[in-house]
């Protein structure tokens, strides 16, 4: 099965699907440069990120 999460968008940024990170828990861990922090979708559908 092959992903599609990842797509050019119009401005040629790199576009990530929020559910398709997230799956059913609603939450993710991002790395950056090995400094971890959590993507979390909020009951209202907004995004939050933190460290």
């Amino acid at each position: 099965m092959q992903e599609q999460s990842l797509r050019p968008a119009a401005s040629d940024k790199p576009r990530y699907e929020a559910r398709r990170l997230t799956g059913d828990s609603k939450m993710a861990e991002i790395d950056l440069d090995g400094q971890v922090y959590t993507l979390r979708i909020t009951k209202a559908g907004k995004l939050i990120l933190t460290k």
